[in-house]
């Protein structure tokens, strides 16, 4: 049985086309697994009716979310005429990133799909506020679908950390390809590729030590680099041409390698940080995940403890 087994959908209310549900369909078609489609709804104005009683406000509430959902199975019939088991949840919720996480974390689901919004220009994705809290705070993993094919021999880049010699660092690059390997002998033998990134040379070091050799500095660093990437690929079976390691920034390293490898999707870990900054995803992911053109899929790390916290269910 492969991995992310019980999906959850986030449904987009403001339009006929959903990218999500149907990368979530592909990925059942091929792993099995349920999914369900999800959509939290909130209407003010009906709050504002003070003519009404609560229980009048209920009924109003109820109807249109009864509409939604009836909606959404029409969006959906074709799928559930072909077996694919879904299951159709509408909420009354004024915040829906909150809904999401919670529906995730009491339903137990183990990966949630959310549409991302593309630049029609710049051909990057644009991620909403809500986008963005889902992203930080959900304790599974978070898959943000483009609103396009999966691309020819689309492949997996996995982005990891080979700068840190923090055990936590290690383990997550562990999970995230191994994860991403379990996903990828399910969906027609994609190819997984690593991704790192090396600094390069401080400008100020070297001007203020005049003994300081750039050059050599270079070579170390990246010798450190490649190392510590053949290591990795060894211990997963990875072919060498399917590691790549490039100098610069990795917010600016990451996304030239995806379009160049024609990735169907670029898979990248947080840390998630608690406190005060756990408001951040990470300012390296934060500027990876700007720049990507094709899917996104955001794995945390095990033990991670999201700040959301369960509401009695609505």
């Amino acid at each position: 049985m492969s991995i992310y087994q019980n999906l959850l959908v986030a449904i987009d209310p403001n339009q006929d086309e959903q990218p999500a549900l149907r990368r979530a369909v592909y990925l059942v078609k091929k792993n099995g697994g349920k999914i369900k489609a999800f959509l939290p709804i909130y209407d003010f104005s009906y709050e504002m009716t003070t003519l009404l009683s609560p229980g009048d406000r209920q009924a109003m509430r109820q109807s249109v979310i009864d509409q939604r959902a009836e909606w959404i199975k029409y969006q959906a019939r074709y799928y559930i005429e072909a077996g694919i088991p879904i299951e159709i949840k509408v909420i009354w919720h004024n915040r829906p990133f909150e809904a999401i996480i919670q529906e995730a974390i009491r339903e137990k689901h183990d990966l949630v799909l959310k549409m991302a919004k593309q630049h029609d220009k710049l051909e990057s994705l644009i991620f909403t506020p809500t986008d963005w809290h889902i992203l930080r705070k959900c304790p599974c993993p978070v898959w943000m679908v483009k609103d396009k094919p999966w691309p020819e021999g689309g492949k997996a880049l996995v982005a990891v950390n080979l700068s840190s010699e923090e055990s936590y660092h290690a383990a997550l690059n562990e999970k995230l390809i191994t994860e991403s390997i379990e996903l990828a002998s399910h969906v027609d033998q994609t190819e997984v590729h690593l991704v790192s990134a090396y600094p390069i040379t401080p400008i100020n070091i070297a001007i203020e030590l005049p003994d300081f050799d750039p050059s050599a500095y270079n070579d170390a660093i990246r010798g450190q680099h490649l190392l510590a990437m053949k290591s990795l690929r060894q211990k997963f079976d990875i072919d060498e041409n399917k590691t790549h390691l490039s100098k610069g920034l990795a917010e600016d390293v990451i996304p030239e390698i995806s379009t160049k490898l024609q990735a169907g999707i670029v898979v990248i870990g947080t840390m998630g940080r608690t406190g005060l900054s756990a408001a951040f995803i990470g300012n390296t992911a934060e500027e990876v995940i700007n720049h990507i053109t094709c899917d996104l899929l955001v794995i945390k790390p095990d033990g991670y403890n999201t700040p959301i916290t369960l509401n009695e269910e609505i």
